[in-house]
């Protein structure tokens, strides 16, 4: 048996004296489609960060596809498949949408002092063209990403993290500044992703978390509690709490 793409165990993360996140475990296996939903506060990013090995945790252990990266820094994650998006964006603004996806692919150099895409490979920009049309940015390409609506910055980041050709994909809170049309562009776009590319999806809106995921992880103050289908979680009372601001009772 394969192992799994990611299993998270009891990872805690503080802060000077703040817990941020409290013995949280998580498996997912090769493939599977995973979001990770709470309210501000719940200790999503903070779980996300370790993952991708911003910072380690402070206890507990993380392991991807089999190897201990608990303490490994983040390169060394990417180059053993993981890619990820950040909530903030890491665009080049004053390049072009395509010159950012074709630096990701790795094809750059330095000239005058400044990081600028090459201009040598022809088969490579036409992969630039093939992800930006894939996440819908068709003929955007020359547009400079300082001119892209805030949706189609998130979209061309999403290109550049597609460009990894990752095993593990990890998106942190994708759909933020969406229209409703290109809410559900991305929600199509996740769920035709090549089975062999593994999702972890933290983000807020629970319509889009749960429209993706074929399993639902529920953090709240830290603490990861509850797991279960999309079904399972949308028909659930404390997550109903959770979300409408109420108290929660851990034992229920």
């Amino acid at each position: 048996m394969a192992d799994p793409a990611l299993v998270v165990r009891d990872v805690s993360k503080s802060f000077g004296g703040v817990k941020a996140i409290r013995d949280v475990s998580l498996e997912i296996a090769a493939g599977e489609r995973i979001s990770v939903i709470g309210t501000n506060g719940a200790g999503k990013s903070t779980l996300f960060n370790a993952i991708a090995g911003v910072f380690p945790p402070t206890t507990g252990s993380i392991h991807l596809f089999g190897e201990d990266v608990t303490r490994l820094p983040t390169a060394t994650r990417a180059q053993r498949g993981l890619a990820r998006t950040f909530q903030t964006s890491r665009l080049f603004e004053q390049l072009s949408a395509a010159d950012n996806v074709f630096i990701a692919l790795g094809g750059n150099e330095f000239r005058g002092g400044l990081l600028r895409p090459a201009r040598s490979n022809p088969k490579r920009w036409e992969r630039v063209e093939r992800l930006l049309e894939r996440v819908g940015l068709p003929g955007r390409g020359e547009q400079l990403v300082a001119d892209l609506s805030h949706g189609e910055q998130r979209q061309l980041e999403l290109a550049m993290a597609l460009a990894l050709q990752p095993k593990l994909l990890m998106l942190d809170e994708p759909a933020a500044g969406f229209s409703p049309a290109e809410r559900g562009h991305l929600i199509t776009l996740l769920r035709e992703l090549p089975q062999e590319i593994t999702l972890l999806l933290i983000e807020h809106d629970m319509d889009i978390a749960l429209a993706v995921a074929s399993r639902v992880v529920v953090m709240h103050d830290g603490e990861k509690i509850l797991e279960g289908t999309p079904a399972e979680i949308r028909n659930s009372a404390r997550v109903r709490e959770i979300y409408l601001g109420g108290s929660i009772d851990h034992a229920a």
